[in-house]
């Protein structure tokens, strides 16, 4: 699990200074690739995009008064929105479920939506480095004038993203997805006191959306 577009999660009726170890599958689609640990508290990191404020119809994530499921751990329900005197979101406070415990649920309460995470105090800072076409025509045999003029100033995107403790192993030629983001690698740049990764493949087709 690793955030790129971070927003604070505060929940509240989450005991200060606890760490909970919680159980994760290593792929959800092979039973035989094993579990691994991952660290809980009562401050956590979320995706932006998986907050709205005003929720779009079928909106099945994080928003007010709304109940989502935090992946390999509880259900949380948006209390309260904090913003800075900007009217930016600094964070939103929740409330937890503690019978909700994934692996061992006994809430009976049913969400549609299930989002991933980070604890701030475990979470690791990486460089991600996301990697796009060069060119912003399709083919370029067919583009008229100076080559240069189509290169995409976006091929090239370096982001300061936070993963959950486990990655610090890493090791290079190991691939890892990061949910929602794609596929990743270890790069040879990656020093002990900063981890690169490098993005190989997309979950969807960009060049699609953006034509």
């Amino acid at each position: 699990m690793v955030v790129f577009d971070p927003v604070k999660v505060l929940i509240t009726n989450y005991p200060e200074g606890r760490t909970e170890i919680l159980e994760s599958e290593n792929n959800s689609e092979d039973e035989n690739s094993g579990n691994r640990q991952i660290s809980f508290s009562r401050e956590l990191y979320i995706e932006g995009e998986d907050f709205m404020e005003v929720p779009a119809k079928k909106y099945f994530r994080l928003a007010p008064g709304q109940m989502v499921r935090l992946k390999s751990a509880y259900i949380i329900k948006c209390d309260e929105v904090v913003k800075d005197k900007d009217g930016k979101i600094s964070e939103l406070r929740c409330s937890y479920i503690p019978e909700s415990k994934s692996g061992s649920d006994t809430s009976g309460i049913n969400v549609k939506g299930t989002i991933h995470w980070v604890s701030i105090p475990h979470a690791l800072p990486i460089e991600t480095r996301l990697y796009d076409r060069l060119f912003k025509v399709e083919n370029l045999g067919e583009a008229e004038g100076d080559f240069k003029d189509y290169l995409n100033s976006d091929s090239l995107q370096v982001h300061t993203a936070y993963a959950e403790g486990s990655l610090a192993s890493a090791k290079m030629n190991e691939r890892f997805q990061f949910i929602r983001k794609g596929y990743f690698t270890l790069d040879s740049d990656s020093t002990d006191k900063k981890l690169v990764f490098n993005r190989t493949v997309t979950l969807r087709d960009m060049w699609t959306k953006k034509g």
